[in-house]
């Protein structure tokens, strides 16, 4: 498994335009890109499902394991892990930080959104995790 470079990870964090497509049930076709919030937090770069479990990207994202992110003017292949534990405490505060005064902030800190947390992981292209 990769790591992001530092200069990759700034830039995605502090854009507002990540777009994920996990892949589809057949792993090959990408699902319809998704435009989703993310915050960096330690080096890593995680998302919510503001619907939490019942976003159909989080739902796809859990499955397949794998598919691309959008955002920066980059394009990656990426891999998707479930988060849970005392890292959702520090992944609530940089939403705070970055999406502070935003009406939809407070359902992203919601136990329904935090249920949904995934990081978001670069993966080499053509290889599932």
């Amino acid at each position: 498994m990769h790591r992001w470079n530092d200069d990759e990870l700034r830039k995605i964090a502090d854009a507002d335009d990540l777009h994920v497509s996990p892949f589809r049930e057949d792993g090959r076709t990408y699902g319809t890109p998704t435009w989703i919030w993310s915050v960096a937090v330690d080096g890593a770069l995680y998302v919510r499902g503001y619907n939490g479990q019942n976003s159909r990207w989080y739902g796809a994202a859990a499955q397949q394991k794998a598919g691309r992110i959008v955002a920066a003017g980059l394009t990656k292949e990426v891999a998707f892990e479930p988060v849970d534990g005392p890292i959702l405490d520090s992944i609530d505060e940089a939403y705070r930080s970055k999406y502070r005064g935003n009406r939809y902030l407070e359902p992203m800190i919601s136990a329904r959104a935090r249920s949904a947390t995934i990081r978001i992981v670069p993966r080499q292209a053509g290889v599932r995790s």
